[in-house]
């Protein structure tokens, strides 16, 4: 008994070695700026047909405000840039699943997303306003009384006037977004109600000639980043501040928007 015994204790032993070998290996992985810097590449999802953030130009290269962030961000890791052109509803997917670093995407923040991922801090404006004439006094609401707005007929803007117009003002609704812009630049109507990046699709002359008056909704644009990546969101607030600061960012909005950055995102706070 004492031999078997033996035996049975030894097949006991072997076993749980085997079975110690054969469970599955706890993943191990480094943090994610870790693992850009061990690729010595970062992987960024761009929008591919949102211009001014991203799309394809004429010599079939990605181009614009959003493009040109995620090419700053490789410089400052010193690493290559892998742009990953994904349309708006792969953006988030494509983090979570982790085929992508970092989201720079035109994407903005709500309580939902802020569920799945974090957010850097403000990088980029998108916004709806009521655009007018340098010579056009507007400082507040109240003050659309009686002027005439064009707008998109059931657009967000059009909600967001509608809330805040006093009634006698002369909302002049038009079925396609062309047709508001025509009355508009032709002088039928004395304001436009639009988002900043339709306006940054005017002339030069069109834009210096469109000055924002009021603004009506503003959702300004963030950098997605995996939630539990500390280090890798550092260095993005980091780089976003000191581009920020030192006037870059701006000089990036004039190029693309045609306008200067607003306070919501020039003087956010690091979230």
């Amino acid at each position: 008994m004492k031999r078997y015994a033996g035996v049975f204790a030894c097949i006991l032993v072997y076993s749980v070695a085997l079975a110690g070998t054969l469970l599955p290996a706890r993943e191990s992985r480094a943090d994610a700026l870790e693992d850009v810097q061990n690729r010595r590449a970062i992987r960024v999802a761009v929008p591919k047909d949102t211009p001014p953030f991203g799309s394809t130009n004429q010599y079939k290269a990605l181009e614009g405000f959003d493009v040109s962030i995620a090419r700053m961000i490789s410089l400052e890791l010193g690493v290559k840039l892998d742009m990953v052109p994904l349309d708006s509803g792969e953006r988030i997917p494509a983090l979570l699943n982790r085929h992508v670093d970092l989201v720079i995407s035109s994407l903005g923040k709500n309580a939902e997303r802020q569920k799945q991922i974090d957010f850097s801090q403000a990088y980029a404006p998108f916004y709806l306003g009521v655009f007018g004439a340098p010579n056009v006094s507007v400082r507040n609401a109240a003050e659309l009384a009686g002027k005439s707005i064009a707008v998109l007929k059931g657009s967000i803007e059009d909600g967001e006037l509608s809330k805040v117009a006093p009634a006698s003002t002369n909302i002049k609704r038009f079925a396609t977004e062309p047709e508001a812009v025509k009355s508009y630049l032709q002088g039928e109507s004395t304001l436009l109600a639009a988002g900043n990046v339709l306006i940054s699709a005017f002339s030069k002359e069109q834009v210096e000639a469109s000055q924002l008056k009021i603004v009506l909704k503003d959702s300004p644009c963030f950098i997605g980043v995996n939630k539990n990546e500390p280090a890798l969101l550092a260095k993005i607030n980091a780089m976003l501040s000191r581009i920020k600061q030192n006037g870059m960012l701006n000089v990036n909005a004039q190029r693309w928007f045609k306008a200067p950055l607003p306070d919501s995102v020039l003087h956010s706070a690091i979230e």
